[in-house]
């Protein structure tokens, strides 16, 4: 198992940070075939291969992937656009 593990600073709001999670979910959704649902602030995200969560509190958005074999190859790729979505996102870019 390959783990990604992001902790990002942020200063928004309760509601923004979970628009901006949602954003980001979305966006991973897209371009990896990742299902997600909320359950409480945390944001959980399942697929073959895949499986993982942010959570959110008042000052950290935290994501932790866990990445099969057959993903394992696109670790990079998957961290890169996690650090891209959250700079633009969070406005640490």
């Amino acid at each position: 198992m390959s783990v990604i593990d992001v902790h990002r600073p942020h200063s928004l709001d309760k509601e923004h940070a979970r628009q901006a999670a949602e954003t980001l979910a979305q966006d991973l959704s897209k371009q990896f075939d990742v299902n997600y649902q909320w359950e409480g602030d945390v944001l959980r995200f399942k697929r073959s291969g895949v499986k993982g969560q942010l959570t959110i509190d008042h000052a950290d958005l935290h994501i932790r992937l866990e990445l099969g074999m057959l993903l394992r190859p696109f670790k990079a790729k998957i961290e890169q656009e996690i650090n891209s979505q959250l700079d633009q996102i969070v406005g640490n870019g």
